[in-house]
């Protein structure tokens, strides 16, 4: 017999009783409040186009590594569950044969995040009452896919059924921002925006570096084969983004090594890593010199920037030759923040024109290095718990190591940063009640009043993330 599927309206608050009644009044005034959605990764032109999605396979695991990632450490190749080969190859292409894999596999779920997403998504989005296994795999499927031809499921129409009031997307600096101008002409009321991420034209070792300079020359007049042309170069297309209503950078390097070398210095570093391979150590210091250079330009034009350091990223090389980027092999590395960002942080951290938002793979340095950095310098906030702890236990970690040196107000409230669009209210949903059992704790143990409590808990989910990435 199929297990039924129930989500219990106290999942995740606190044990206790008494705190957990706390837990439900707080969450009560904030389980309605609008959506931000700040930082992801979801497709545009699915706002662009507004079409159907194709099957519950393509909503629900071909494009979501958390999925994928768990299936193929239990040995299922990643063509059977649809991934697209970067050779064009053969994959699995029957739909209703993925999602059966999924299904016969979602005990492996079991204890993680991705579970709770999931059954969020099958209970309130698509109102499923039996639990996923191989036996209601095909029930799943086709109350599923007979959803996802009705209007109701098309990406607006979900939208504005779940109140996201604003979310933000992910592009190169050399996308042309198609779909985001088709969305802007289409007089569509939603607001989704672009933000910039620089790192194909600012890190040496990214595939196709120097043909990519070339791209950014003819994309804006810029000879770009010189120091000032490539800044100037990098200056227009911030200027497009905001034109698009881009308000935030983000930049995804692998350590949050910064520098800040003279011109005759950076200038001869450039020269150095756009003409031929740069070495190891050339690579990292103009790496780390353009994040100055980005701070410095968010210093000129108010772009919020966001360093995403830390991860080892295509740490399996047969997965990326067989498939590319971004396919569930990034592995969290030790990353220093203190003497990495001091160069940078010696210009412009106590500038209060620049805001910039730091997240970390690396747990251990909650309470040793960010939580210290950001409730000092000016510039400084902290992103919310990224990737692989974006998890309940995960957010716990966080406020416990961040909030008695850090606070509240120097953190910026919950992103989903997201490929899996319905995903993005299921994780929001997941934030709002773990932040609200912390809440319910404190005042639990007379460390705060209820109604402070429940202003920091709006604060958390609302006015905080909107105030850092001005929206």
């Amino acid at each position: 017999m199929a297990k039924p599927l129930s989500l219990h309206p106290d999942r995740l608050f606190p044990a206790d009783p008494d705190t957990r009644a706390v837990a439900r009044r707080l969450y009560a005034e904030v389980k309605d409040l609008p959506i931000i959605s700040p930082h992801g990764h979801t497709d545009p032109s699915w706002f662009a186009l507004n079409e159907p999605f194709a099957n519950p396979a393509e909503l629900l695991i071909t494009p979501d590594h958390y999925v994928f990632r768990m299936l193929y450490s239990q040995g299922m190749a990643l063509e059977d569950l649809g991934v697209p080969r970067a050779d064009g190859g053969a994959v699995e292409s029957d739909p209703r044969k993925i999602w059966r894999r999924f299904a016969e596999n979602y005990h492996l779920f079991r204890g993680t995040p991705s579970r709770i997403w999931h059954d969020w998504v099958y209970a309130e989005a698509f109102g499923i009452d039996v639990q996923l296994s191989a036996e209601t795999a095909d029930h799943y499927y086709d109350v599923i896919d007979a959803a996802l031809q009705t209007d109701a499921f098309r990406p607006r129409a979900l939208f504005d059924r779940y109140n996201i009031e604003v979310l933000t997307t992910t592009e190169s600096p050399l996308d042309e921002l198609t779909h985001h101008k088709t969305i802007r002409d289409s007089g569509w009321k939603g607001r989704v925006l672009t933000a910039y991420r620089p790192d194909p034209v600012l890190d040496p070792d990214y595939e196709g570096f120097r043909d990519n300079l070339k791209i950014l020359a003819d994309q804006t007049g810029q000879d770009t084969s010189t120091w000032a042309g490539y800044l100037e170069g990098l200056r227009i297309r911030r200027a497009f983004f905001a034109e698009m209503g881009a308000t935030s950078t983000d930049h995804g390097h692998p350590t949050a090594f910064t520098a800040d070398l003279s011109p005759a210095e950076a200038e001869a570093l450039f020269i150095r890593v756009s003409t031929g391979p740069a070495s190891s150590e050339d690579a990292e210091l103009f790496r780390g010199q353009m994040l100055t250079e980005m701070a410095a330009m968010s210093v000129e034009d108010g772009l919020v920037m966001q360093l995403h350091p830390g991860s080892f990223r295509n740490h399996n090389g047969f997965v990326f030759e067989r498939f590319g980027r971004d396919k569930g092999a990034d592995i969290p590395t030790r990353t220093d923040y203190v003497r990495a960002l001091k160069p940078l942080l010696d210009r412009f951290g106590s500038d209060p024109r620049l805001t910039l938002i730091l997240f970390t793979l690396d747990e251990s340095v909650y309470a040793r290095e960010l939580a210290p950095l950001a409730g000092h310098y000016p510039s400084l906030r902290l992103g919310p718990p990224w990737w692989f702890h974006d998890s309940p236990e995960g957010m716990r970690r966080f406020r416990d190591n961040v909030t008695e040196t850090g606070g509240f107000y120097n953190t910026v409230g919950f992103n989903d940063d997201t490929r899996a669009f319905l995903s993005i209210p299921a994780r929001h949903d997941v934030a709002r009640r773990m932040d609200c059992g912390f809440l319910a704790r404190l005042v639990a143990e007379h460390r705060i009043d209820e109604d402070e409590a429940h202003e920091v808990a709006r604060a958390l989910t609302y006015d905080l993330v909107k105030a850092a990435y001005k929206l």
